[in-house]
């Protein structure tokens, strides 16, 4: 015989599992719902990869939830600048010297044609700083930059900002630029091997080293070889920095000099003008808010946290005529920080 009581009890059980599968279908709508953002980068062996992978948090809580980022290693920073430009990301890795050659068509973009659009001033993050390094049981064949010249040296992996920085480097001192491409990870391997004659190190901020760096810091002894007086003379009159980098704050060991003189790159995780607004403004003010807890979980943000607007003025002004997304543009309008004589991406 049918039970009232149970029948109620089986409808009750007939509603909560409805709304069970009901909270179930709408889980994967809504995860389904979220738009995704590529962050692309160099390799994964790169300072640049390190820190795009530590931010996604940041930037995804500055969104709302309403974006998935995910971090897309490329082989280098040109090839993640392209990747962008071409549709294939919405974040790209670049730095000032790229940005330059993006516009002026040399270089990795000689007859290169974006597929969606170039990358505009969107989000200045750290300096780094490019020096020259060798063998310990090598250092006594070099004293200046000129001694590498036309000699195999790893200049950082091809399209990478600091091979770019060299190459500019190399252009104002008009040496010949021979590169070697190795592994980055065969970096030691290769300098006591003697299949190099050099190695281009970097510094972010002056203090951090990259991981591959890191690695053959600690399995050889490696000495740093600075520009001479002249070729620093040099490079200043042909409108590049010279900057000083504490060689105890990057490497465990000696290197041999007391001060290493490097030249300076401005990075950047750039974007595309077609990006919202709103997403930029919101990303950049959201690095802005979480700048010194950046500074503190890693050294290469100082200065941006010393002086976060300044950063961003300094990377316009490094290549002044590249529009500037209207995110930014908004950040810095607000910040009191915006020059009329810049222009707006449309």
């Amino acid at each position: 015989m049918f039970n009232p009581k149970q029948g109620h009890s089986l409808s009750l059980c007939a509603v909560a599992l409805a709304a069970v599968f009901t909270v179930a279908a709408i889980a994967p709508a809504a995860a389904q719902e979220r738009k995704s953002i590529r962050w692309a980068t160099s390799s994964v062996d790169s300072y640049g990869y390190k820190v795009a992978a530590s931010m996604v948090k940041i930037a995804e809580e500055a969104l709302g939830g309403q974006y998935t980022i995910t971090v897309n290693p490329y082989p280098s920073t040109t090839g993640a600048m392209k990747a962008v430009m071409d549709g294939d990301g919405e974040i790209g890795y670049t730095a000032d010297v790229g940005m330059t050659q993006v516009y002026s068509g040399d270089g990795g973009f000689k007859n290169y044609t974006p597929k969606k659009g170039k990358l505009v001033h969107s989000w200045y993050s750290y300096p780094m700083e490019s020096f020259m390094a060798t063998s310990a049981k090598e250092v006594g064949k070099y004293k200046c930059w000129g001694d590498f010249s036309g000699k195999p040296v790893f200049y950082t992996t091809a399209g990478f900002m600091n091979w770019l920085n060299f190459q500019r480097i190399y252009k104002a001192l008009g040496y010949q630029f021979k590169h070697v491409q190795i592994d980055a990870k065969s970096n030691s391997d290769a300098l006591q091997a003697g299949t190099i004659a050099g190695s281009v190190a970097y510094t972010t901020a002056g203090r951090s080293l990259a991981s591959y760096w890191k690695e053959t810091d600690v399995r050889m002894d490696v000495k740093v070889i600075n520009p001479c007086p002249e070729e620093i003379a040099k490079l200043k009159a042909a409108g590049l920095a010279v900057v000083d980098v504490d060689p105890k704050a990057a490497f465990s060991k000696d290197v041999g000099v007391k001060t290493i003189h490097g030249v300076p790159i401005l990075f950047a995780y750039n974007m595309r003008a077609d990006m919202p607004e709103d997403v930029v403004y919101k990303l950049v003010g959201a690095f802005y808010k979480h700048r010194d807890e950046l500074a503190k979980a890693d050294p290469g943000f100082t200065p941006m946290a010393r002086d976060f607007v300044g950063m961003q003025v300094q990377g316009i002004a490094a290549n002044p005529d590249i529009p500037v997304h209207a995110g930014l543009a908004k950040f810095l309008k607000e910040q009191k920080a915006w020059n009329d004589k810049w222009k707006i991406a449309k």
